[in-house]
């Protein structure tokens, strides 16, 4: 009697002890899903929190892990003498003739494990390139956090918009009338077929 009545005392502390590590590993899985690194999609247009310009975020060409950032609307685009603002501070000689008004800012950033995209913004006030992240801190709000070396950092809040404004660029990118990407993230264009090929140069030289 006193032999039964032991094993089950024993079966007993058994199954609480099984019990408590099912419903601790259950807790652990929960707590585990609930802390995932959220993936924010920031593709859109976006308005910089000082409100000098709209920053279109898309996927770069062919590259659709990657995300790239086109300004298109500034609520300046020209000088004093009415001459419109180019990119001279470029370290890029070929560059410097550019319109800021169309030009690739956020360079191919790519989603990293704590569901963020990270990689370089170009800013044309110094001509420089960034560290950068960006994450969607609450809806239609994006932050954007810009680092020098590393070190020194600063985040800003993007509000989303829809509307359209005048003087905002609308064309698809690296179309006429539509921002203009950097060559090594520019959309990648369809082949011409050769008989068209061919047509298209009989034309230009006046063959039959």
């Amino acid at each position: 009697m006193e032999t039964t009545r032991f094993f089950d005392m024993k079966l007993r502390f058994l199954v609480r002890v099984s019990l408590r590590i099912v419903v601790s590993l259950m807790v652990s899985m929960a707590e585990g899903r609930g802390n995932a690194a959220p993936v924010s999609d920031p593709i859109g247009t976006w308005l910089t929190e000082d409100g000098r310009a709209r920053i279109r975020i898309e996927r770069c060409g062919a590259a659709l892990d990657r995300v790239c950032g086109y300004v298109v609307w500034m609520n300046e685009t020209a000088d004093a003498k009415g001459q419109p603002f180019r990119d001279r501070l470029n370290p890029d000689p070929a560059k410097r003739g550019r319109l800021l008004l169309g030009h690739q800012m956020l360079l191919g950033l790519k989603l990293n494990a704590d569901g963020r995209y990270t990689g370089d913004v170009y800013n044309a006030e110094d001509g420089k390139t960034y560290n950068v992240s960006i994450w969607l801190e609450r809806p239609r709000i994006l932050a954007v956090k810009g680092c020098l070396l590393g070190l020194f950092c600063a985040t800003q809040g993007w509000a989303q918009v829809t509307d359209l404004v005048p003087g905002q660029l609308l064309a698809a990118t690296g179309d006429g009338g539509g921002p203009v990407p950097d060559l090594d993230w520019a959309p990648t264009r369809p082949a011409q077929p050769a008989a068209k090929a061919s047509a298209s140069a009989k034309i230009k030289t006046g063959g039959n």
